[in-house]
């Protein structure tokens, strides 16, 4: 396996375009590339669509992406902790689509692997359902809920060595992983780099052969 390139944060976030979609990894912030995150702020890059299992808070986390209004829609399980968000909502300013914390991972997982989508029994018999295609099996209805895949993935690792492997810790195994397979370009900001062939194949999560790139994050971030 060749090895990824080692770039920084800024060189990371010239790969994103206005309009795209990103999948940023993480837990209410943690488990987040936070250095990444600060140089997409940076950058200004706006009108995206982001991909992540919450918008964290204001402060931290893809929350601060919310706040500098570089974001025209959201797709998400939980928004809550997140004022901003909330506000500009209801104004009209950001789009929000929020979906069930174990669709949103099912259906980046099914991306990820290839799916045509999911069946669930998840919002059967409410107002959700309008929009969906309905589907009976054995007698039990289920929604059809489509793949989601995004032009860029950005994730964060415990270790990743220098050909991509990567092995994570706490809350940044959930949906981290499930993003690593669901991109065109994945970037990974790890907090150390190793060489390759110093990890226990038996610790490594995501296999190389998804990650583009690697950022250097420092072994004392969040």
């Amino acid at each position: 396996m060749k090895m990824k390139p080692v770039i920084t944060p800024q060189e990371a976030v010239k790969v994103i375009a206005p309009e795209m979609t990103i999948m940023i990894g993480g837990f209410m912030g943690c488990g987040s590339p936070h250095k990444i995150i600060d140089a997409l702020i940076e950058s200004g890059t706006d009108k995206l669509t982001l991909i992540s299992n919450d918008t964290a808070f204001t402060d931290f986390g893809v929350g601060r992406l919310v706040v500098s209004r570089q974001l025209r829609k959201v797709i998400t399980s939980h928004v809550g902790t997140n004022k901003e968000t909330g506000k500009q909502m209801s104004a009209g300013e950001l789009d929000v689509a929020l979906i069930p914390q174990g669709t949103l991972a099912e259906q980046i997982r099914s991306a990820g692997v290839g799916l045509g989508g999911i069946l669930t029994p998840t919002g059967v018999g409410t107002i959700i359902e309008q929009e969906k295609e309905i589907l009976e099996i054995n007698g039990k209805k289920y929604l059809l809920e489509l793949p989601l895949n995004a032009d860029i993935a950005i994730l964060k690792a415990h270790k990743a060595d220098t050909a991509g492997n990567l092995i994570y810790r706490g809350s940044a195994v959930n949906f981290n992983p499930l993003m690593a397979m669901a991109a065109k370009t994945v970037i990974v900001e790890a907090e150390e780099i190793v060489e390759k062939g110093s990890l226990d194949p038996q610790h490594v999560i995501t296999p190389g052969i998804f990650i583009d790139y690697i950022v250097q994050g420092g072994e004392n971030d969040k």
